[in-house]
């Protein structure tokens, strides 16, 4: 009898210590909401519902941290590398073996499925032996995948025809699907004629007990200010695929420069994690986003979030000659611009300038012997090589005016500040 008292008294400190995801209530929620109304009612309190059901996940995740060995999927090691080709090697992920036939005869197969708290990856072949045409190749694409609490969105992949353009082989990362579904239909698009296309869907099984669990998740609630504004980290979560960070920014030039996210770095034990890529959402709240890094080593020391660099903005206040055009560059505090060509037509005055390859210029206009012109546009952006190697930004800045330019004004500029603020997470 001590015994069993004993062991409901550890259930109990073990029941009282576990706290619900935060996304939880709001899919239940939904469930609930959506789900067919039915004449009997019973009086079941909404709070049993939420912990019976988050004891279900919380079995099945026990369960899933005992990571799948399968058998390994063949023909897509030159489109993965480090991480999924390893996990591949170990076979943790589920044989599929499912296909359909798409409109003009070629099939797709779906071979296998790799999935964790992070994402689900999805391994695909195309085939038909009468080749496979460019309109295909250029359009079709996998766009989703729908089920029980699940309507998991694309992200990213990469795929690889063969020589005979007969096959494609592909890889492609969806949003996490619900640990409840037992069936998903994966939806993809494909062209028809008269440049139309049309969805089809192939159901295939998903067993999520050979999924594999979180290894490291943590709350972050680390906030920190730019020029223009903060950014909040709220969570980083750590599987066997990845490792994923997200947060919400209220950056008034964030989109100003196309690198903002290369510039976080993420470090375990002293060393940058590869980045692989990251994606932002407005909302009510501000922008949501998330960057998702390469998996965490199996022995982890320390854990670092670095803002290394990150979108800034500089007051410049700067009045540029226009009556000779010099080939040297001319200092943007710090950074450098290029006076490429000036010239008047009926279309107004066109200058071809050139700058570091992260630099917006901001409050642009043109001052002649008798007034100030704002800016019209921007054309004919392209990336070039100066001749000391340089990579530099050159584009076209057209103003409406027929009269002769004396002087370019630029009030400030948008560009990869150097930050270097440092966030400790604690990895005990």
């Amino acid at each position: 009898m001590d015994n069993l008292e004993k062991r409901l008294a550890e259930e109990k400190e073990l029941n009282d210590s576990i706290q619900a995801p935060d996304e939880l209530e709001m899919r239940l929620r939904s469930a609930l909401h959506n789900a067919p109304k039915k004449t009997k009612r019973f009086a079941l309190s909404w709070k049993i519902v939420a912990v019976t059901l988050f004891f279900i996940i919380l079995m099945e995740s026990q369960y899933n941290a005992f990571a799948f060995y399968g058998k390994k999927l063949f023909g897509f090691d030159e489109m993965i590398n480090g991480t999924l080709k390893e996990l591949n090697e170990k076979g943790m992920g589920q044989m599929v073996g499912k296909k359909t036939e798409l409109e003009d005869g070629t099939e797709l197969r779906i071979n296998g499925l790799i999935s964790d708290s992070n994402q689900l990856v999805v391994y695909y072949t195309l085939s038909n032996p009468k080749g496979i045409d460019d309109t295909l190749s250029d359009n079709f694409r996998l766009s989703r995948i729908s089920g029980f609490l699940t309507n998991s969105n694309a992200e990213g992949g990469t795929s690889l025809m063969n020589d005979d353009h007969t096959e494609i082989k592909g890889t492609l990362s969806f949003e996490p699907v619900s640990p409840f579904s037992k069936k998903l239909n994966l939806h993809f698009w494909q062209p028809l004629q008269n440049d139309q296309m049309t969805e089809g869907s192939i159901a295939i099984p998903y067993n999520p007990n050979k999924a594999m669990a979180a290894e490291f998740k943590q709350s972050l609630k680390k906030t920190s200010k730019v020029d223009k504004g903060t950014i909040t980290f709220h969570s980083i979560t750590a599987s066997p695929t990845m490792t994923m960070i997200k947060g919400t920014l209220n950056v008034e030039n964030f989109d100003r420069v196309d690198t903002s996210f290369g510039g976080i770095e993420l470090m375990a034990n002293g060393k940058p994690v590869e980045i692989m890529g990251s994606s932002n959402l407005s909302s009510i709240k501000g922008r949501k986003f998330d960057i998702r890094y390469n998996a965490l080593p199996k022995q982890l020391n320390s854990l670092e979030l670095v803002i290394k660099e990150f979108a800034g903005y500089q007051r410049l206040e700067e009045k540029i000659s226009l009556s000779s055009i010099n080939n040297g560059p001319i200092s943007l505090d710090g950074k450098e611009l290029w006076i490429k060509n000036v010239s008047t037509t009926s279309q107004g005055v066109e200058i071809t300038i050139a700058t570091d390859d992260d630099v917006m210029l901001d409050g642009v206009s043109l001052k002649t012997q008798k007034e100030v012109i704002p800016l019209k546009t921007t054309v004919n952006q392209t990336y070039t090589k100066q001749e000391d190697g340089k990579e530099v930004k050159e584009r076209t800045l057209q103003f409406d005016s027929t009269a002769r330019p004396e002087y370019l004004l630029i009030e400030g500029m948008h560009y990869m500040k150097v930050y270097n603020k440092k966030m400790e997470i604690p990895v005990d």
